[in-house]
């Protein structure tokens, strides 16, 4: 019989630590160290584009992180777009952790099957109150809300209108914003 080691996230780190995973972009998800997809030049428009658009709208209110790690309790993933609790002085000596996490945003293009089940199911068990997928293909934002039982029960898509984040309802969102190309 073979059993697969599973890392556990301060083995993971300790092997960051050590350079032995310098050459991988790679991330830890339930104990097992998966590569992730090369980014693509449109991903990284998108990506940038958004996590810009989501400063400028949240001003000194959070924290926007860009493809750094998030700690959780067998896993450290690297979301698209962090949105966390300040002070950043917070994440000199650690990443943030779920309780810190307002929301994620994953950018997704050849990843989205992953994002919307893996990684989604990921978040929603480490309690992260709400979970954007922003497929760049069909220009769609998938807002995932509302856990009940280590998932999310609320999933809507959009490709216009605003989005009221649970962390701030008093600010909109433009959608368009994060999933369309400028003219």
């Amino acid at each position: 019989m073979r059993t697969l080691t599973k890392w556990s996230v301060a083995d993971y780190q300790h092997m960051r630590d050590l350079g032995i995973l310098d050459h991988r972009r790679c991330e830890l998800i339930n104990g097992e160290i998966w590569d992730m997809a090369p980014e693509g030049a449109f991903h990284r428009f998108i990506n940038d584009r958004g996590a810009e658009y989501l400063r400028r709208i949240l001003q000194d209110q959070a924290k926007v992180f860009e493809a750094h790690p998030i700690t959780l309790i067998d896993s450290e993933p690297q979301p698209d777009i962090a949105i966390v609790r300040l002070p950043d002085t917070l994440y000199l000596k650690r990443h943030p952790y779920p309780e810190d996490i307002y929301w994620l945003v994953e950018v997704a293009d050849t990843t989205l099957t992953y994002d919307l089940n893996i990684k989604r199911k990921l978040y929603a068990q480490a309690s992260i109150q709400e979970y954007w997928v922003i497929n760049i293909t069909d220009r769609q934002l998938t807002v995932f809300r509302d856990l009940h039982n280590g998932d999310f029960v609320s999933q809507n898509t959009f490709s216009n209108g605003s989005i009221h984040p649970i962390a701030f309802p008093d600010i909109a969102i433009e959608v368009h914003k994060l999933v369309n190309i400028p003219e």
